[in-house]
């Protein structure tokens, strides 16, 4: 369907309109060959086949995903199978390795990438810097994209919830004249609330700039920052906790996803409401220029490049563990570990 947001046309494709019934049928002699079985591999393919799709996994063997895989119930020769084997047992390959490994597999997979086999990808990356990656596919086949706005630990889980999370959608080659009804089939597949329209590039730059602004980067940035002044203004760690983060995540974030800010905001009190509207120009107006600079790194590429050296060192995994134990031992994050752990939920688990 064509939805207005403003002045702009937008294509939106719901259930209503895409059931999944329809999906089934569209690929009912396809092979769907999930290859990858780390970030977005568990929950796309899970949701497939309790959807009532033909999917097969391909996993490096002897790896911690493997093992992952054999604990979801996938079973060894008979849905489970080398990179290799899945790779040629596959009619549709879904290309769910991390960015680093996409790049190194692609020079075995594009054997298997024969004329009338479909590619699908879930993030832009690997074709929109081809000229880095080295990934140049052939022209014999339909390639396109179903990138789901959020974790593969989010999809599955509103799955399983009977909800859905919203995905972007894009062909980049329609070599059979069916690559949109492959595309929504598998968006509608893998769980998807609804779809909407982009490009390759377009997922590529505003994923890469979402990840290290908004969504991630800049609010540990800002959690880091406002947790520091409160204490070093005296509060308590609790109460540091609380008014940075807690707050945020379990009353206000829900509030806006229901009804949006502005709902929000009027239902807050008259003192917060105040503050808010006279304050959040003054954040946008700072963090403006770092998002000009973000987005031009992104576009020209100089995001990538820089990605795909540090994440090809051999060191990195060590590093990146390293990184992350340093986040872990903040005391912002210790101090969110006991909180999170006093939740009243928390502790009606624990004695189940």
């Amino acid at each position: 369907m064509k939805i207005k947001f403003g002045s702009i046309e937008e294509t939106i494709i719901t259930r209503d309109e895409f059931p999944l019934s329809k999906a089934r049928e569209i690929l009912k002699q396809e092979t769907i060959s999930v290859l990858g079985y780390g970030i977005q591999g568990p929950g796309q393919s899970l949701n497939l086949r309790d959807n009532g799709f033909q999917v097969i996994v391909g996993q490096r063997k002897d790896s911690s995903s493997w093992d992952k895989a054999l604990k979801d119930g996938w079973i060894e020769g008979k849905n489970l199978f080398s990179l290799e084997e899945a790779s040629e047992r596959g009619t549709i390959l879904m290309y769910l390795l991390s960015d680093a490994g996409q790049i190194s597999f692609w020079p075995t997979l594009i054997k298997y990438l024969i004329e009338g086999k479909s590619l699908y990808f879930s993030h832009g990356f690997g074709l929109t810097f081809c000229h880095q990656t080295k990934i140049y596919p052939s022209k014999k086949i339909d390639i396109f994209l179903v990138a789901p706005k959020g974790s593969g630990t989010s999809l599955r889980r509103l799955f399983q919830q009977g909800k859905g999370i919203n995905s972007s959608y894009a062909i980049y080659q329609d070599y059979s004249g069916n690559s949109l009804e492959k595309t929504l089939s598998i968006g509608i597949g893998i769980g998807s609330g609804y779809l909407f329209e982009t490009n390759f590039k377009n997922e590529v730059f505003s994923d890469l700039v979402g990840e290290r602004g908004t969504l991630m980067g800049a609010i540990q940035g800002i959690f880091a920052a406002q947790y520091q002044i409160l204490r070093e203004k005296g509060h308590s760690p609790s109460e540091s906790f609380n008014e940075t983060v807690e707050e945020l995540t379990q009353s206000l974030m829900p509030l806006v996803s229901e009804k949006g800010m502005d709902w929000m905001y009027a239902n807050c009190s008259t003192t917060a409401q105040r503050g808010a509207l006279d304050w959040w120009k003054k954040f946008r107006d700072a963090t403006l220029p770092i998002f000009q600079e973000l987005y031009h790194e992104v576009s020209s590429g100089n995001e990538a490049k820089r990605i795909i050296k540090v994440n090809s060192n051999v060191d990195y995994r060590k590093k990146l563990q390293e990184e992350l134990q340093d986040l872990r031992q903040s005391e912002l994050w210790k101090v969110g570990s006991i909180i999170r752990n006093l939740r009243p939920e928390e502790k009606k688990d624990k004695n189940l």
